[in-house]
């Protein structure tokens, strides 16, 4: 073959280039197309799962808003089981989280992504198997479902973590954010429980817990005397009653209990306050009445170290035996039904005429079937063979009237309780949330005669020229005739005066800041009492009388003050007939 010449040579290597650089180009475009159609593939994959996620998390969340209204809890966590497990399956992908590092896009594929797994958490690691164990018929739920939340409880803080500093995330778009934003709060909400439950249960030793029974038909602060207790002890999810005792045990033995009480309370409250174990209620501060009650204990029954105290009264035990059916209890002619339609009843009117507590027979029989109705509800309660909807409808909606409370001693678990609102049973130290006004009566004729209390009460709000004045207003009523509380039993009458008239107090405890300015009094013999005292921080408006049957009493105390107030807020004493209460804020 004839050798090129040099021209020839020069045109073949820039023939020979040209292909090169053609062949190089269409290789980074193939690189490039296969780059495309992959990110394509992923991006159409992302999306159907991101679809699938959507359907699955919107039904979750919609099973979690029922659970959150007051809805029926097992039904709402057996929907949410499936739906949470698919979400949080479809984001755990490993392209989805691959893609979660692209901006902004990955803060949201991120978010749903913990969302949907927290959710699966506590629907499929915690609420669904502790719900089977209590339809399974084996009781103890309790104890068996405690290492299931010793198990998932770092797991479940760990995503509370998560969630909370995503709700911080402003790359979230609106559903995502308000995904977020729904689950935070019920993790807010549950977290802490679950935190310090295991503990609460005996899982690192056995607690002792005081059960306070109030009786709403001789009235205080808090809601009625503390009738009787009933000790509880927890041990490792087990839980026993192992000592009960009613306020007349108490009263005969007249040593200290070692409780400090301040010089305003005292004079306010009087001088058997702290010296009478059914008066401990008198002052509207649970954490204070728990440890009174826990001190009266360990003077007299014995030194158990109490880790909390909860109250309950016979309202609060109306609505708990809608959750747990009817309970057998011995009546004076056999066993009988005790039910939410009859209880309030039977415990705070029929079983004073089955049986005369003046006497020793009557007062051990009466002793007796309340002991047998305090451990037949607790025995109830405990088997977890209840109505989870009506249970927390019931806890819930007695928290918030005033007729149960719950104290610890755990610094942990008393502040979550308190920041669970009216259960912990304390005032706002401040005006900041809201200005909350207190208005208690008080049944001083030691009786069991509010059985027919009709109470009233109001509280008004106004501002002008830089004061803000706050007026509570009280009525109390007698309602029944003087022929029916002349037949009344002997313990149901005033213990010195019978049935002519009933002493009764109300003490109005004013917002935090203000002072007293005027009171008002209307009644045939109504009066002003221990006046220039405080309480609690706040300033006390005390006022008696004495009510025949069929009479009424109104009291009114007006409050000045100034600086910033919160809201209008009224707590006031729950009655067997229910406190009818008013609120007129026209600050706002």
């Amino acid at each position: 073959m004839t050798p090129p010449t040099r021209r020839e040579a020069r045109l073949q290597r820039e023939t020979d280039g040209t292909r090169q650089k053609l062949t190089t180009r269409r290789r980074v475009g193939i690189i490039v197309g296969a780059v495309v159609v992959a990110l394509l593939a992923c991006a159409v994959w992302i999306g159907f799962k991101a679809l699938s996620v959507k359907g699955s998390l919107e039904s979750a969340q919609s099973a979690l808003a029922a659970a959150q209204s007051g809805g029926d809890i097992p039904e709402a966590i057996e929907a949410l089981s499936a739906d949470a497990g698919d979400a949080a399956a479809a984001a755990n992908d490993p392209l989805w989280r691959a893609a979660e590092i692209v901006p902004f896009l990955g803060d949201n594929l991120r978010a749903v992504r913990v969302v949907s797994e927290t959710l699966d958490a506590v629907a499929n690691d915690v609420g669904g198997p502790i719900f089977a164990l209590q339809s399974d018929g084996e009781g103890a739920l309790l104890r068996r479902a405690l290492p299931m939340l010793e198990a998932q409880t770092p797991r479940l803080q760990s995503l509370a973590g998560e969630v909370s500093a995503l709700s911080d995330n402003t790359a979230l778009v609106g559903p995502v954010a308000d995904g977020v934003a729904q689950v935070d709060e019920v993790l807010t909400a549950i977290g802490p429980t679950l935190d310090i439950l295991p503990s609460l249960l005996g899982a690192d030793g056995a607690k002792n817990y005081l059960l306070v029974f109030q009786n709403n038909a001789e009235t205080l602060a808090l809601g009625g005397s503390a009738a009787s207790e009933t000790m509880i002890r927890a041990d490792n999810g087990d839980l026993a009653i192992t000592g009960q005792a009613s306020s007349a045990i108490f009263d005969r033995d007249t040593r200290s209990i070692g409780v400090e009480i301040p010089e305003g309370t005292q004079a306010i409250h009087g001088p058997n306050y702290g010296k009478r174990v059914n008066l401990s209620t008198s002052r509207p501060d649970w954490p204070g009445a728990a440890q009174m009650v826990a001190a009266f204990w360990n003077r007299t029954i014995d030194d158990t170290t109490i880790d909390g105290a909860i109250s309950i009264d016979p309202i609060a035990l109306s609505r708990i035996l809608l959750a747990t059916g009817p309970i057998t209890v011995p009546g004076p002619d056999g066993p009988f039904e005790l039910n939410s339609e009859n209880a309030v009843d039977v415990l705070l009117s029929k079983s004073y005429e089955w049986w005369d507590a003046y006497t020793p027979a009557g007062a051990k029989a009466s002793d007796a079937f309340f002991a047998t109705v305090a451990s037949s509800v607790f025995t109830a309660i405990s088997s977890g063979n209840v109505n989870m909807k009506d249970m927390v409808w019931a806890i819930t909606e007695s928290a918030q009237q005033g007729s149960v409370y719950a104290w610890m001693a755990d610094d942990k678990a008393q502040t979550m309780i308190e920041n669970a609102g009216r259960i912990a049973g304390i005032l706002p130290r401040d005006n900041s949330d809201t200005t909350t006004i207190g208005i208690y009566p008080r049944d001083v004729s030691a009786s069991k005669i509010d059985y027919y209390l009709d109470a009233t009460v109001g509280a008004t709000m106004s501002c002008a020229d830089g004061e803000t004045r706050v007026t509570g207003t009280a009525t109390l009523k007698l309602d029944l005739s003087q022929e029916q509380a002349d037949s009344l039993p002997d313990y149901v009458k005033s213990f010195d005066n019978g049935s002519d008239f009933f002493s009764k107090h109300v003490f109005i405890y004013a917002p935090p800041g203000m002072e007293l300015e005027s009171v008002d009094m209307q009644g045939d013999r109504v009066s002003t009492f221990r006046e220039g005292n405080d309480d609690l921080g706040r300033v006390v408006a005390p006022f008696q009388a004495r009510l025949s049957p069929g009479e009424s009493m109104t009291v009114t105390a007006t409050f000045v003050g100034t600086g910033d107030f919160g809201p209008l807020d009224v707590r006031t004493t729950p009655t067997v007939r229910g406190t009818d209460v008013t609120v007129d804020d026209t600050c706002r």
